[in-house]
């Protein structure tokens, strides 16, 4: 896509543009990978039900995986999608939009080099902001996504990503949405430093043209 705004990708784009390459790759990409997380979520909750002396639900990836396709069909392993694929789209929207922009700005009014410290610099403010966009939309995702269903695969406590939304600040009030930033964003910060390094260096490696 930043080939398609640019003449070979290298140019720093206007934020809008930046904003919409970022939305969808991580739409797309999140979308696809729907099924996964799903499995991965309701596999994560079982810790929880143990030490509360719950029975467990699923026992293994497998387990969780035919149990969700038993339930809703091939269908159900989209369930929390629409949550799954916004939350995707606002961190994407906060981290490449967020690198894209600071790294251009970096190199432009301190004249700096396309270094190291200004990957470093830009990854940084990209991981924290993509966490402010995402914690919201992550609590929402997962409260969709492990919600008791009935025997349709349809949720029992939410309707959808709205009413969850709704629920919550009625319920638990605005800061609600940011329960766990703290653990979201130690968890992007170190992402978004080794994802973007390690990207301009293979960029360097195999000799692409500067990002």
């Amino acid at each position: 896509m930043r080939k398609e705004f640019t003449q070979n990708g290298s140019q720093a784009l206007p934020i809008w543009k930046s904003a919409l390459c970022g939305v969808t790759a991580g739409a797309v990409a999140q979308w696809l990978a729907s099924p996964a997380d799903l499995v991965k979520v309701q596999i994560q909750m079982e810790g929880r039900r143990r030490l509360m002396g719950e029975p467990p639900r699923v026992h293994s990836a497998a387990h969780a995986f035919r149990r969700i396709v038993q339930r809703g069909g091939v269908k159900g392993l989209w369930k929390g999608s629409i949550p799954n694929v916004q939350r995707a789209a606002l961190v994407n929207l906060g981290d490449l939009t967020t690198y894209d922009t600071i790294k251009h700005l970096i190199m432009d009014r301190l004249h700096m080099p396309d270094c190291h410290t200004v990957h470093v610099l830009a990854s940084v403010c990209a991981g924290f902001v993509a966490a402010i966009m995402g914690t919201p939309a992550d609590v929402v995702k997962t409260r969709i996504m492990n919600q008791p269903t009935d025997n349709k695969g349809n949720g029992l406590l939410y309707r959808g990503s709205v009413d969850c939304l709704r629920q919550t600040v009625a319920k638990e009030g605005f800061p609600a949405l940011y329960k766990g930033f703290l653990p979201c964003w130690i968890r992007m910060a170190p992402w978004s430093l080794t994802f973007w390094l390690s990207f301009e260096q293979i960029r360097k490696m195999i000799g692409a043209s500067v990002y």
